[in-house]
């Protein structure tokens, strides 16, 4: 069995920065690409960022530049920077692994930008 975990989250003023934590726990998710989503109020969830285990990254349009995904597997931890944030950075953010057909959640952590 394994978790992803998140943490990190909170308030910060447009033009800031914040630092989101995931920890991945369980053998089944060694070596598996990592993806950061996010769901804003009364909006679907939609996909933000992903990194492979070589490193390999990915960004939506609406955050490549400002958000930079890392990840350093002796820890079992992903990261997600994020500058420059903007009132619409506003979200719940969750890790998320996809093995096969099944998406694994993390429970969430809320952004809030303001402006």
């Amino acid at each position: 069995q394994g978790s992803l975990v998140e943490s990190g989250g909170g308030l910060v003023q447009a033009g800031g920065s914040l630092g989101l934590s995931c920890k991945v726990s369980g053998s089944m998710f060694n070596f598996q690409p990592v993806n950061f989503y996010r769901q804003a109020p009364g909006k679907q969830r939609e996909f933000a960022a992903y990194i492979t285990y070589s490193g390999h990254t990915y960004y939506a349009d609406s955050v490549k530049g400002r958000f930079t995904i890392s990840r350093d597997d002796a820890k079992n931890m992903v990261y997600l920077q994020m500058n420059d944030m903007k009132p619409e950075d506003t979200a719940v953010y969750y890790c998320n692994v996809r093995l096969g057909q099944r998406d694994y959640w993390g429970q969430g952590t809320q952004v809030t930008v303001s402006s």
